[in-house]
Parts: structure tokens; sequence; C-alpha cells
């Protein structure tokens, strides 16, 4: 067998954000500030430096998390401009929003992680996120298929670095050209493929084309197969 890991993104990838806690989210800010709210992409890395201070990585475990996230609600309160009931709204956005029901699985990716399970593949999830992110996939009843969860908090590196994916090599004791990696991010995807990974961008939406483009993770079945 040529391969013998695969790694997946979390985000987009395995898992999408919950649009139910979404709409409720977007509905309450806008209730308490009387106007409508949105959370780009932009708009959440500006209140994440906001809340981290001068502090880099912002946090180091799931208890210095808990603790930076309760500082980004307040903060992504005062930047709406509310002001009453600031410590209870933002502790009310930390309960419901944080590790809460907030991510749902894609429907196919239970099927995908069983038939490389079952093939004795080992697999790994690379994500640049927080030190939370086993616990996400526990929740959602998936972390047992996982034999690394590599975090960009707790390396030090976000992707396309390739400190962050030899992190995630090194746990597994192989090298790049025997994994497969799929990512949602196109420069994550190439910047894997780079260090010799045969890497896969999943654009669900249809737009991307290309060699390397998947629309589900079944193709990624139907590679190792073929």
């Amino acid at each position: 067998m040529k391969y013998k890991a695969v790694f997946f993104d979390r985000d987009n990838t395995l898992t999408y954000f919950n649009p139910e806690k979404e709409k409720w989210r977007n509905e309450i800010i806008s209730h308490w500030s009387g106007k409508p709210f949105e959370l780009p992409y932009e708009k959440m890395i500006s209140l994440f430096k906001i809340a981290g201070g001068d502090r880099n990585p912002w946090y180091r475990n799931v208890e210095e998390e808990i603790a930076f996230m309760k500082r980004y609600y307040r903060c992504l309160l005062e930047g709406e401009g509310v002001a009453e009931n600031l410590d209870n709204r933002a502790e009310l956005l930390f309960s419901e929003l944080w590790c809460n029901n907030d991510r749902l699985l894609f429907p196919e990716v239970i099927e995908v992680l069983e038939y490389f399970k079952s093939k004795g593949y080992k697999m790994g999830v690379i994500s640049d996120t927080s030190p939370s992110l086993q616990l996400t996939l526990e929740q959602l009843g998936i972390a047992k298929y996982f034999t690394s969860f590599t975090a960009s908090s707790l390396v030090g590196a976000s992707k396309p670095s390739p400190i962050i994916f030899n992190a995630a090599l090194a746990a597994q004791g192989v090298t790049a050209e025997e994994s497969i990696y799929v990512d949602d991010y196109k420069m994550e995807a190439d910047g894997a493929r780079e260090l010799g990974f045969t890497a896969f961008l999943i654009d669900r939406s249809g737009r991307e084309q290309g060699e390397w483009v998947i629309r589900d993770l079944t193709a990624l079945i139907d590679f190792v197969e073929t």
C-alpha cells in the first residue's frame, strides 16, 4: 500500500458551523445592539487580535482558551456598542457557542472514516485552531477515528507552514509521500502538496476545477481504490 495515512482539515472539510447557532447568534446580538450583525472572517480575526492583546499564541491549553473566548465575546459586544449587562451577555454567548453543538458533520464523513479505518490507515486532523480541537471531535463522536490532533495554537504555526504539517507527520510516524491530505483552502492544500503530500482541495460548491479538486470526501475512497 503506497499510502499509510490520511489527514483532514476540520472546518468545512469534516465539519461545518451549525446554521441554527449562527442564526441565533446574529439575531440576539442584533437585538442587543439595535443594528444588523454579521461576522465575516476578517472581522473575527481582528477581534481575536484585540482579545489576545500582545500575546502569541493566544492560548496554549483548553483552560487558557476558555478565558480567551470569554474575553473575545466581551470584545465583540463592545465593538457592537453593547454596554448593558455586558458580562452576563458575553457569558451567554460563550456558553452557547463554545463547544456546545456548534458544529455538524457533513453527511459522508462517517462512511469515509469507517472505510479508511477498515483498511488500516492512520488518520489525523490538521487544523488552524485552538486546543479544543480534539474535544470538538469527541463531541461529534469521531475523535475515535484519529490518532493525532495537530492544532496551530499548540504547534505555534499555521498552514501552509511546513512546521504544522511536519508536526502532524511526526505524530503519526509517516512521511509526506506516504500521506493524503484534504483541505477546503487552496493555499493550504497546495502547501501540503509542495511538501510531498498527495493533497486535495475539497470544494463542495462546484466552482473550483482541477486534477486535485474533489466535491466530497468519498472521492478519496475512489482515488485509493483506483
